[in-house]
Order: C-alpha cells, then structure tokens, then sequence
C-alpha cells in the first residue's frame, strides 16, 4: 500500500512562511511530532488539527487534502 498524503501542513505553513518549529513552540509539542505531521508519517487527532488551524490562522479544511 502507498504512503497517502493526508493533511496539508506543510503547504500551509509554507504559504505562511511559517516554520515547524514555530508551530511546535507555539502549541508546545515537540519539533519532531511537527515534523511528522509536516511529512504526513503520522496524523494530528481531530482536536489538534482544529488547534493548529487556529494556530495558522486557516480553516481546518485548508489543512485536509480533499478525498473522493
């Protein structure tokens, strides 16, 4: 099975001009568990997607890749 990109962290943050470790400092996890969701090898829970939408200022549907 392929590895499927789920959120769009990074784009965001990219289009922000925000780094991971301003994010991680921010929502006081560590730069590693944001680096990990930047690269989709792990998923933020429901909660904290809408948290790090309000971090950046977004809709949490900004940070989801659309599905069919």
């Amino acid at each position: 099975m392929t590895k499927k990109d789920i959120n769009r962290i990074r784009v965001v943050l990219a289009e922000k001009n925000i780094s991971n470790k301003w994010l991680a400092e921010n929502m006081q996890r560590s730069p590693t568990t944001v680096s990990r969701w930047c690269s989709n090898e792990m998923q933020p829970s429901l909660e904290t997607l809408v948290e790090i939408a309000n971090q950046l200022n977004v809709d949490v549907r900004d940070l989801l890749n659309p599905t069919k």
